[in-house]
């Protein structure tokens, strides 16, 4: 101030008089991106904690996949082996009406031994492709919650990229959008924790 009575605003003095008269929407604006800037981080984290479950899902959809084959080989490789005692069996069945009356015994113990044998080596096999299916069971239901956690993730992909937006033009119908996509992805989220 000079001593003539004459004011002259040096440039902070004019910015602190900028903020009085429009204080209002200078605070908007702030708590706009404060609101904006809390709510990204909390989704990004939601996410990274959606996108750890999504790829242990896929783990252990492809880990249970796994075990079905091997139970499905086994189941196989028991079949092989019951069709070796059939083999077998037709062979000592043929043998019994060929082989003199001397042979005949032999030939009967060893029909009833590949029959009983061959009912054991069916109940195994039957036994490991029961396992398979219940291994690809477990391999699908994880499938499936894994597409839940994926859709999550991307959800809260596109909220994120609402709120950059949001950010970037002030729109508040963005920041509401951004909000309901947000909360839209913490729904299928709580889907994917539910199995549904």
């Amino acid at each position: 101030m000079s001593g003539s009575g004459f004011h002259v605003h040096g440039p902070h003095d004019h910015e602190l008089e900028h903020a009085a008269q429009h204080g209002d929407h200078h605070q908007d604006s702030s708590s706009m991106t404060s609101q904006i800037a809390l709510f990204t981080a909390v989704i990004a984290t939601v996410g990274a904690i959606f996108g750890y479950m999504g790829g242990a899902t896929q783990a252990n959809a492809a880990l249970y996949k796994n075990n079905a084959a091997i139970k499905k080989t086994e189941a196989a490789n028991q079949w092989s082996y019951f069709q070796s005692k059939s083999t077998k069996q037709n062979l000592s069945e043929l043998g019994l009406d060929l082989a003199p009356a001397q042979k005949k015994e032999f030939y009967e113990a060893e029909i009833k031994r590949y029959k009983e044998e061959k009912i054991e080596i069916k109940a195994k096999a039957d036994q490991l492709e029961a396992e398979s299916v219940v291994w690809d069971k477990k391999s699908d239901d994880e499938m499936h919650q894994h597409h839940r956690w994926a859709q999550a993730t991307t959800v809260l992909q596109v909220s994120i990229a609402l709120a950059a937006i949001a950010l970037l033009t002030r729109k508040k119908w963005l920041k509401v959008g951004m909000y309901g996509v947000g909360f839209a992805a913490m729904a299928v989220g709580l889907l994917a924790i539910a199995h549904v």
